[in-house]
């Protein structure tokens, strides 16, 4: 028994969904002791309230979690600021809910738990006593959580303040999220900054190259140019499904097998099963580039990039192939290493770090190379990863 309140202790913590936690709850009917109850029914509430403050301190999050929140604390009613306005009221005594906020204003001032008493002149309202306490993320008082009932008790404090402490880790994982988000963005933004003067530069040149000899050809390279720029610099959504980055990569090869002709040879070998895998937006764009900017570009002859994409189990396997000049190992230690980023490394190693980021060190980057000896970069993807949908 002790440990199953243990994993669902670490489930609540982590953000498990309540549905799941409530199944969880309902395979293991044998609940023993009333304590054990009571500690059961507890963490069902808490992860129920959990899903709606993981987007920050909101007005729609907090009306949805007040509810819950108001059963852990046992309440008559409470209330969420974020000290300007009021985010919810939940339970009796609404004709109050007006002057939440002036009740809250000394605890936003000086980020101090507060008590307030006869707050109606009614004998037979449920709201005479507040419990105030502080909603806080990175030392910063964000709002607050206001407890009411008939009287206010040294229990009562202590447990809207450690109501309100749990509030706060979730407010503070709200925190991370964002900050993940704004970062993956940036890196997107900075990866777009490398690829695009290069290759827009060199689509033009070829398809002004066929407007005079061959005007239907410039126009299937202008429309091939227009989707991958389309595709490319789309503002929503940090994941797409292999199926369309592998589409973008199309649009991309055609232009270059225009530039280079015959000299460009390139193979795909694609599993149908993994296309509708979520994959980070513009994950594979940037390792094809690298095999032709770095693998053919400087090479004599015929040069070949081959494309993979295979299940593996909960995974999916995607590498990147070229027989080009390879790159010496100690310097593509210090390209993934963020230290020497030449031309197409910048792509390389912010593939890798996002890759990182999102799944974990696992799942970075596994490149294969040497001078002379082309060079092989490899993934793996989960094929399902909870939060993590193309979009």
């Amino acid at each position: 028994m002790e440990a199953v309140v243990a994993v669902l202790i670490i489930a609540v913590l982590a953000g498990v969904p309540a549905v799941v936690l409530w199944r969880v709850l309902r395979g293991h009917r044998d609940l023993g002791s009333p304590a054990d109850r009571a500690t059961f029914e507890t963490l069902h509430t808490a992860s129920l309230a959990a899903q709606h403050l993981r987007a920050g301190l909101t007005e729609q999050g907090a009306q949805r979690a007040a509810g819950h929140l108001r059963v852990l604390l046992g309440s008559t009613a409470l209330a969420v600021t974020d000290g300007e306005r009021l985010l919810a009221w939940d339970g009796a005594g609404e004709h109050h809910a007006p002057v939440a906020v002036e009740h809250a204003a000394q605890t936003m001032a000086g980020g101090r738990t507060q008590v307030l008493a006869d707050l109606c002149d009614d004998p037979s309202c449920q709201v005479g006593y507040a419990v105030v306490v502080p909603l806080t993320t990175e030392s910063r008082v964000v709002g607050t959580l206001a407890a009411y009932g008939t009287h206010a008790s040294a229990a009562l404090v202590r447990a809207a303040r450690e109501v309100a402490s749990w509030v706060d880790s979730q407010l503070e994982l709200a925190e991370l999220d964002r900050s993940r988000t704004l970062l993956m963005e940036a890196e997107v933004r900075a990866l777009r900054a490398q690829i695009s003067p290069h290759f827009i530069y060199n689509s033009l040149t070829t398809i002004a190259s066929f407007v005079r000899t061959d005007p239907e050809r410039a126009r299937e390279l202008l429309l091939e140019f227009a989707d991958f720029t389309r595709y490319s610099f789309r503002k929503h959504g940090h994941f797409t499904t292999l199926a369309e980055e592998l589409r973008s990569i199309d649009h991309y090869l055609v232009l270059e097998r225009a530039r280079f002709g015959d000299q460009l040879q390139v193979t795909l070998r694609i599993a149908p099963e993994v296309l509708a895998v979520a994959v980070p937006f513009l994950c594979l764009q940037p390792l094809v580039e690298n095999g032709v900017r770095h693998g053919l570009e400087d090479k004599s002859g015929t040069g070949r990039i081959s494309i993979l994409a295979e299940d593996a189990g909960s995974d999916c396997l995607i590498s990147v192939e070229d027989d080009g000049v390879g790159m010496d190992p100690e310097r593509l230690r210090r390209v993934l290493a963020g230290i020497d980023l030449p031309g197409a490394g910048i792509g390389l190693a912010n593939v890798d770090e996002r890759l990182r980021q999102v799944y974990g060190d696992e799942y970075g980057l596994v490149v294969e190379t040497a001078l002379g000896a082309g060079t092989k970069v490899s993934m793996r993807v989960p094929k399902y990863r909870p939060g993590i949908t193309a979009s």
